[in-house]
C-alpha cells in the first residue's frame, strides 16, 4: 500500500502517542491534535487519507468535526474512524448517520485499530493494494507504467500521469489546486497554481480520447475531482 498520511484527533496525551507509535510501526504518516478546530485547519492546509477522531475533545466536538468534513469538497470523501467511550447503540447510530465509516468504542486493542485503518483504506482507496488502478474504464498498469481507456493506448506526460495516478488513487475527491500542487509536485515546489490547470487541460484531452466523456470534472471555487459527472 502507499504510504497514507493519517490525522489523529485525540486530546488524550497518553493515548495518542500510544495510538501513533501502532500507527507509524505499520508505515503510516500521522499528525497529532486534541483540538477540533485546529484539526478542520490542518485538513484544510494538507492532504489525509484519514482522520482518526475522538468523540469527546475540548471546544468543538468530535461529532462536529465530522459534519463539518461531510461539507467541505476538499474532505467529503476522506474515511473518518470515529474514536468515543460511547458506546450506546443510539451513538454509534449518530456517529454513522453523521459520516463516520467506522466506530471503535473505547478501550480498544491497537491491533484491531490498525486493522479497521487498513479495511477502511482498501475500501475507499481501491486498488492501491494491486499494480493496476481502474475507474470507469480507465486503466493505469503501474508496472508497466502504461494507460488505456477501454482498451485504448493513452499517451501521457510524466506529470500527466503522476497527476491522473493521483486521482486514480482517490476517486470522486474533489481536490484543490493547492493540494494538488503538494501532493503531486511536492510541497517545496516552486510552479505557480496556474500550472496545474495547464496539465489538467492537457490530461483531460488525453484521456477523453476526442468524444468519449469527460472523468474529470471542474468544481467551481474548489478544484478538480475525477469522476462520471464531467461535463462531456
Amino acid at each position: 500500500m502507499t504510504n497514507a498520511q493519517i490525522l489523529l484527533v485525540e486530546d488524550d496525551a497518553a493515548l495518542a502517542e500510544l495510538i501513533a507509535w501502532h500507527v507509524e510501526r505499520e508505515g503510516y504518516g500521522i499528525e497529532q491534535t486534541g483540538d477540533g478546530e485546529e484539526a478542520l485547519l490542518r485538513v484544510a492546509e494538507s492532504h489525509f487519507d484519514l482522520v482518526l477522531l475522538d468523540w469527546m475533545i475540548e471546544g468543538l466536538s468530535g461529532i462536529e468535526v465530522c459534519r463539518r468534513l461531510r461539507r467541505m469538497p476538499e474532505t467529503r470523501g476522506t474515511p473518518i474512524i470515529m474514536l468515543t467511550a460511547r458506546g450506546e447503540e443510539e451513538d454509534r447510530i449518530r456517529g454513522l448517520t453523521t459520516g463516520a465509516d467506522d466506530y471503535i468504542t473505547k478501550p480498544f486493542s491497537p491491533r484491531e485499530l490498525v486493522a479497521r485503518i487498513a479495511a477502511v483504506l482498501r475500501r475507499t482507496r481501491p486498488a492501491v493494494n494491486s499494480e493496476r488502478l481502474q475507474y470507469e474504464g480507465l486503466e493505469m498498469d503501474l508496472a508497466e507504467h502504461r494507460v488505456r481507456r477501454d482498451g485504448q493506448a493513452v499517451p501521457l506526460g510524466p506529470t500527466e500521469y503522476r497527476l491522473l495516478r493521483y486521482f486514480l488513487e482517490h476517486p470522486g475527491r474533489v481536490f484543490s489546486r493547492e493540494r494538488l500542487l503538494d501532493s503531486v509536485w511536492g510541497q517545496d515546489s516552486e510552479i505557480e497554481l496556474r500550472t496545474v490547470d495547464v496539465h489538467i487541460r492537457r490530461l483531460r484531452k488525453a484521456i477523453n480520447l476526442g468524444e468519449r466523456p469527460d472523468l474529470i470534472r471542474t468544481v467551481r471555487s474548489a478544484g478538480y475531482a475525477l469522476d462520471g459527472e464531467g461535463v462531456a
